[in-house]
């Protein structure tokens, strides 16, 4: 069964360019999300087309930025889609999966979205370690100075109880043993 899937995301845009494309393509049900950003994963009708698609379906779309805004978020569903043995078309991309050269576009494209992700992931990495040799401190703050966990020290060798010295300085137990132990 060819099944549509059309998205806005303001309610003042018109769904009528995409619902008739899919129409013309032979879809038979037309999942619609009006004013739903594509950002958005959790959207109703793309949930309600998901459960509903069955081996053997086809997925149509007007256009890629339809379904997901991700290039990552849209290789997962069509990734989905293969695995369940379901086709996808794009009609203004001029991607098919059921074809070849569709497919073989798809992958690319993943390729290309994988390639990116491992770029942004050096470049993190890279740019944590220039900052630790530069002395900064990564990650969140810490909650007591050294002075007050040296303070501590001294009240626990004096015989208070670490939940004692926990809450005089108004922090939790453990985050007060985090410290101690650092």
């Amino acid at each position: 069964m060819k099944r549509g899937y059309a998205r806005v995301s303001t309610g003042d845009q018109n769904l009528d360019l995409q619902t008739d494309a899919l129409k013309q393509a032979g879809c038979e049900v037309v999942y619609s999300d009006n004013g739903v950003s594509g950002v958005n994963r959790d959207r109703p009708e793309l949930s309600r087309l998901l459960a509903d698609l069955e081996s053997g379906d086809h997925v149509i779309v007007w256009k890629l930025d339809r379904l997901g805004r991700s290039l990552q978020h849209l290789i997962q569903l069509v990734d989905d889609f293969g695995s369940r043995e379901i086709d996808f078309t794009s009609l203004t991309d001029n991607i098919d999966t059921s074809t070849a050269g569709g497919r073989l576009v798809f992958h690319v494209m993943g390729a290309m979205a994988e390639f990116e992700r491992a770029i942004i992931s050096e470049r993190t990495k890279a740019g944590m370690q220039a900052a630790r040799a530069r002395g900064s401190h990564l990650g969140r703050p810490k909650r007591l100075s050294v002075e007050q966990v040296a303070r501590a020290k001294d009240w626990i060798k004096e015989g208070r109880t670490k939940r004692e010295v926990a809450r005089l300085l108004r922090v939790s137990p453990a985050t007060l043993y985090r410290h101690l132990n650092a």
